[in-house]
């Protein structure tokens, strides 16, 4: 019984000293009940011990309770010293500083927090609320408030920035000015720092008068320096600022230079020395002056009464001010006064002079009429008789027997089938000066000109050992068929004359609805400095013109007949590799291929009328080569053959005629395969139809073809497949 007493009396909670004085008592209640007791002295001894147990753990128990109590004491001690720290070191700061809570309310702040606001400074006290503190701030007495901004607004648009990170100024009375920053802490709160700028605020505001009265300086002395004279008016037309210039050009004098004249004393100062010019009247400068017109650039003209002319100009400035300039432009105006007398007298001389060109101009065309007529009657007056004794010399020289006098009479007939060609290109020139009357344009049927020229040079060509090749092409154009004929004759005769070894090339191609006749050679080039100067009279690159290589006329008759015929000449040249020259013939209506819709065949579709396509054959095998060739050309196509497919890249390299179609044999004679030379092909000049034609079918020749994209037309080829390909292909 006595040990739950005693274990319901102890309880930690009551300190070591409640604790002890429990103790004291059991054990004074023990011992008087061992004393009285006259029971066993066992159990009296039992109480006894549990009563000294219980003592002991007792003072364990006090002791770690003051251990926990000097932890405790401890850490309240750096507490306090923490909150002393920080509350020492926010005074140390040069700024005032205040911390809210999450709920907007003062914790602290320093001694320098509202420094500046004494009647505000009063007021700040742990637990104040954030909305509090703004109220008293709109309020102070020593707030400068922004002009017409009442208390409330302010504190309002504070409100609204608040919560936000921000930094401003605030100015105060007395100019000072303070800068507040606002940030939001990691738990919510709001930290406030307040710094006074009031020295940097008067600093930099010194710095701007500064700079203002040293750019005000600048602009003085700049306006001083020009030579128009300049005057500033304020929003309220009066006079701002101005320059020497202004006073001298208007003749103001000194009493009405000053800040604040009106425009008006200006103005009837003005109107008594001056006279308004050119540009504008002068009720409407008075209204642009007042403000009632638009402030558009003005620009109009003074007249002194000295003799000096003023060129004004007038322009708004920001802020409704205005800005006029002067510039004296006397000699500029008697300049253009003097120029407009001298141009009336030189009109006057040059409409003489040009009735006395006019007059020498005709005399000029009628001595020129005159000497086309002389040339023309000469030229054909001497070919003539020329013809006659080249008929007798060449029938004397077929008569003669000796081989001198044979010798002898060759050469009188050469010479004068050089003077007969001479005179045929005076007589072509004479024809050409004498305009088109004589031009005569109607349908050209190509084919039989082609045949004609072909007859012609070919001879001439062999006799150099020379490759003519003179494509047919079965198109009819629209031109004059004389000039025509002589354009290609000159254009043929002069790649002979100037190749002096390899081939030249004739060949028709149709180019955007139009047929193309390119001349190409294998001769020297021209160079790029002289392609225009070969179509001038008596030119020749080589030297000076001689009667046996002919006089230089042939490219003058081409460009003048071109131009008369409106056929478009071009030449393209590289010096050591060639050259071409074309003309650009128009189809003749009646000729021309029909579009898809239509379905009445033309000319141009019967069988046979493929003039504008060329094809490339390749083949080693001399008879179906030429089996090939005859087929495709009875239908119109013109063919380029080759044995080899280096032969072909050589041919085309030659020539600069890229074909439609390209139709190569497999097994050439030359280190290339068919298919190989197809790659060739079109790698150097483009895809274009094609066909390999061989008779092998093993699956490698088969593979090959198809690796490389190309089509085979296996032998023995069938003419319809072929002639089919080819015609659908160009």
């Amino acid at each position: 019984m006595n040990k739950r007493i005693s274990d319901g009396l102890l309880d930690a909670a009551d300190g070591e000293a409640r604790n002890l004085e429990k103790m004291l008592e059991i054990a004074d209640a023990l011992m008087r009940q061992v004393e009285q007791s006259s029971g066993d002295r066992g159990a009296a001894f039992e109480q006894f011990r549990r009563a000294a147990i219980l003592e002991e753990r007792v003072r364990q128990r006090t002791r770690d309770l003051e251990a926990t109590l000097k932890q405790l004491n401890d850490a309240n001690s750096a507490a306090e010293r923490a909150r002393l720290d920080l509350s020492q070191a926010i005074e140390a700061i040069e700024e005032g500083f205040a911390l809210f809570d999450q709920a907007d309310v003062l914790v602290l702040c320093s001694s320098r927090f509202c420094r500046d606001l004494d009647d505000v400074r009063r007021r700040l006290t742990p637990g104040m609320t954030f909305v509090a503190y703004v109220e008293a701030v709109s309020r102070s007495s020593l707030l400068a408030l922004p002009k017409g901004v009442a208390p409330d607004v302010w504190a309002a648009e504070r409100m609204r920035l608040h919560g936000t990170p921000q930094v401003f100024n605030v100015e105060l009375a007395g100019d000072h000015w303070l800068q507040v920053s606002e940030q939001r802490t990691a738990d919510g709160g709001t930290v406030v720092l307040q710094t006074n700028i009031t020295d940097i605020m008067r600093k930099e505001r010194s710095e701007r008068g500064k700079l203002l009265n040293d750019q005000a300086r600048m602009i003085g002395a700049t306006l001083e320096h020009i030579n128009q004279g300049v005057g500033i008016f304020d929003a309220n037309r009066r006079l701002a600022g101005w320059n020497s210039r202004f006073a001298h050009l208007l003749d103001i004098p000194p009493r009405l230079l000053r800040r604040g004249t009106p425009f008006g004393s200006l103005a009837n100062r003005m109107a008594r020395t001056t006279t308004m010019g050119k540009g504008i009247p002068l009720d409407v400068l008075t209204r642009w002056v007042d403000g009632t017109l638009p402030r558009g650039p003005l620009s109009f003209e003074l007249e002194h009464s000295s003799g000096i002319i003023l060129d004004v100009f007038a322009q708004e400035m920001p802020g409704r001010g205005f800005v006029m300039s002067f510039a004296d432009v006397t000699r500029e105006r008697h300049a253009i006064q003097a120029m407009t007398r001298a141009n009336a007298t030189l009109e006057a001389r040059v409409a003489s002079r040009t009735g006395d060109l006019a007059a020498a101009l005709a005399e000029a065309e009628r001595a020129n009429s005159a000497r086309v007529r002389f040339v023309a009657a000469a030229s054909h007056d001497l070919l003539q008789p020329l013809s006659a004794a080249k008929l007798f010399v060449a029938a004397a020289r077929d008569d003669a027997d000796a081989m001198p006098m044979r010798g002898t009479l060759e050469k009188a007939h050469n010479a004068l089938v050089s003077v007969e060609g001479i005179l045929g290109a005076l007589l072509d020139i004479s024809r050409l000066e004498a305009g088109g009357a004589a031009v005569d344009i109607g349908p050209v049927p190509l084919s039989l000109l082609l045949r004609q020229l072909t007859d012609e040079f070919a001879p001439i060509a062999a006799g150099k050992g020379l490759r003519l090749d003179i494509l047919p092409c079965k198109l009819t154009v629209s031109s004059d068929p004389t000039y025509l004929r002589r354009i290609l004759q000159n254009l043929i005769s002069n790649a002979i004359r100037y190749t002096s070894n390899g081939r030249v090339l004739v060949g028709p191609r149709r180019v955007k609805g139009q047929v193309r006749i390119e001349v190409h050679d294998t001769g020297p080039g021209i160079p790029l400095d002289q392609q225009e100067s070969i179509f001038r009279e008596f030119h020749r690159i080589e030297g000076s013109a001689s009667a046996s290589e002919g006089m230089g006329l042939g490219l003058a008759i081409v460009e003048r007949a071109c131009g008369l015929l409106r056929h478009r000449l071009a030449l393209r040249s590289t010096p050591g590799r060639g050259t071409c020259f074309s003309v650009d013939l128009a189809v003749a209506v009646q000729h021309a291929k029909p579009t898809r819709r239509e379905t009445t065949p033309t000319i141009a579709e019967e069988p046979g009328d493929n003039g504008d396509c060329i094809a490339l054959l390749v083949e080693n095998d001399a008879d179906l080569r030429r089996a090939i060739a005859m087929l495709l050309e009875r239908r119109g196509v013109s063919v380029l053959e080759a044995t080899s497919g280096e032969e072909a890249l050589s041919l085309l390299e030659e020539i600069g005629i890229v074909p439609d179609v390209y139709l190569v044999d497999q097994q050439l004679d030359g280190a290339l395969t068919g298919i190989e030379t197809v790659k060739a092909l079109h790698a150097e000049y483009g895809e274009r139809p094609t066909r390999i034609l061989t008779a092998n079918r093993t699956p490698k020749t088969r593979l090959d073809a198809e690796a490389a994209g190309i089509e085979i037309m296996y032998k023995p080829i069938a003419a319809d497949a072929l002639e089919a390909f080819v015609l659908h292909s160009s």
